[in-house]
């Protein structure tokens, strides 16, 4: 049998909101996941309509396209193209939980909840012709499952190839959280035995490796076993944590032992209040500066990320975010507009206090604003949230914050990394364009490695 497995464009990499570099980063692994389940002998292909376009002229006998909730468009669109021509059509992913009553008007079968484990049962189902309409994941463990087929992934087209994922969900609960809902609805965490994160590791040829967990900074003996078998195999990671896990300085300084070079931090918000109104209970008690310090103490870039629109938002709530992500030397921010997604607790909130303002679901992409503000108009926050990006990465505010860090080789490196993400655009196009992203590579980790 023909399988194609595909990840359909986001509708924000396909607008003026476009950069080839950022949707070039990763690559697709959870359908190089989903692909362990497919027997060998069968014809299998990924496609990511992020680097690659779709052909829409193939035969393949089924389709499974992974559908988040900018993309849900462009996914159903496939979907209905692929059953009015016959084909076996299955959909899955965050917005297929979140919505699966949309969902399946669009699908041979659903999916509902990570694909770990279910997924095999989709493919058996398939193949003897008993395919079902829905299929719900119940079981919380990565024991077991099939390695991923990374020679199904086209290397070339991304930055860092070298992305991995160890765990799946989160220890904590967030009202604004898309995923908690896909993992049981929050405090949903569970990890690779730790022989089987080694031999993923080990399989990726060159020294760097992006975690791209939700929290790979979790207080756990995994945690603790991955970093000391790390710091043997001299490599460099980046990844995810929470400022709550970066003041366990011991976890911090062997993660720095195990070449951790950077990390982005969820502070979301400098407003307490809001912390506690979102539910994100583990930043209200605990003290930024000092995680900031621990960070800068071993080197570790941060990248901040901030979330604005919350309820006791004001409007110098941009400034004053900034200027204090300026002020504590973080070497990249990303900022959001709060977005309930369907499925989560912000949204129910809001849809009952009648402050939704559109459910068109390629708005909800932390960019525009999809619901009406306590304390500012919609103009106000959008306004607010493109002007943080321009005052943050200007060139004074990003020697600024270069300036912070300790060693002449940090400020150096500090200030190489923000240049290279955000002021050399012409170049990442190129580079994408003619697939030349393998020979950034080796700068790109020099930079880190300083």
């Amino acid at each position: 049998m023909k399988w194609k497995l595909v990840l359909p464009a986001l509708e924000e990499a396909q607008n003026e909101y476009y950069r080839s570099i950022k949707y070039s980063l990763f690559p697709p692994l959870g359908l190089a996941s989903l692909a362990g389940y497919i027997p060998e002998d069968h014809d299998v292909t990924i496609v990511d309509e992020h680097v690659e376009s779709i052909a829409l002229n193939d035969e393949p006998d089924v389709v499974c396209i992974q559908v988040y909730i900018t993309n849900s468009k462009r996914s159903y669109e496939l979907a209905d193209h692929y059953l009015t021509r016959g084909k076996i059509v299955i959909l899955g992913g965050l917005h297929v939980t979140s919505l699966p009553d949309e969902a399946r008007q669009h699908a041979s079968a659903i999916v509902i909840g990570p694909g770990d484990h279910i997924f095999g049962k989709v493919v058996q189902d398939v193949i003897n012709g008993r395919l079902k309409p829905q299929y719900q994941a119940q079981s919380r463990t990565l024991n077991g499952i099939p390695v991923l087929r990374r020679g199904l992934i086209k290397r070339y087209r991304y930055l860092i190839p070298n992305s991995i994922v160890v765990s799946r969900g989160c220890p904590y609960s967030c009202d604004f959280c898309y995923v908690n809902n896909f993992f049981g609805n929050g405090k949903s965490y569970y990890t690779y035995k730790i022989s089987q994160a080694l031999s993923e590791i080990d399989s990726l040829k060159g020294k760097h490796l992006f975690f791209l967990d939700d929290n790979l900074l979790t207080e756990n003996k995994f945690t603790v076993d991955l970093f000391m078998e790390l710091k043997k195999r001299n490599r460099i990671c980046q990844g995810a944590g929470t400022v709550k896990s970066i003041l366990n300085e011991k976890l911090i300084h062997l993660a720095a032992e195990a070449g951790l070079k950077s990390l982005f931090v969820g502070f979301e918000s400098i407003n307490k209040i809001n912390l506690k109104n979102v539910n994100k209970k583990h930043n209200v008690y605990v003290d930024y500066d000092k995680a900031i310090d621990i960070l800068h103490y071993y080197g570790i870039k941060i990248n901040g990320s901030f979330v604005f629109g919350m309820d006791d938002d004001e409007k110098d709530v941009f400034e004053r975010t900034t200027d204090w992500a300026i002020e504590k030397g973080m070497t990249t921010a990303t900022f959001h507009v709060l977005t309930p997604y369907p499925g989560t607790p912000l949204y129910n909130k809001l849809a009952s206090e009648n402050r939704i303002l559109t459910r068109n679901w390629t708005k909800y992409n932390t960019r525009n604003v999809v619901f009406k503000p306590a304390r500012m108009s919609v103009d106000e926050l959008e306004r607010g949230y493109w002007n943080s990006y321009t005052d943050f990465y200007k060139y004074s505010s990003i020697w600024k914050s270069a300036m912070i860090q300790g060693s002449i080789s940090r400020k150096i490196s500090s200030l190489a990394y923000s240049i290279g993400w955000k002021k050399i655009e012409p170049l990442w196009e190129f580079m994408v364009k003619y697939e030349k992203l393998k020979y950034a590579l080796p700068l790109f980790v020099s930079v880190l490695r300083r």
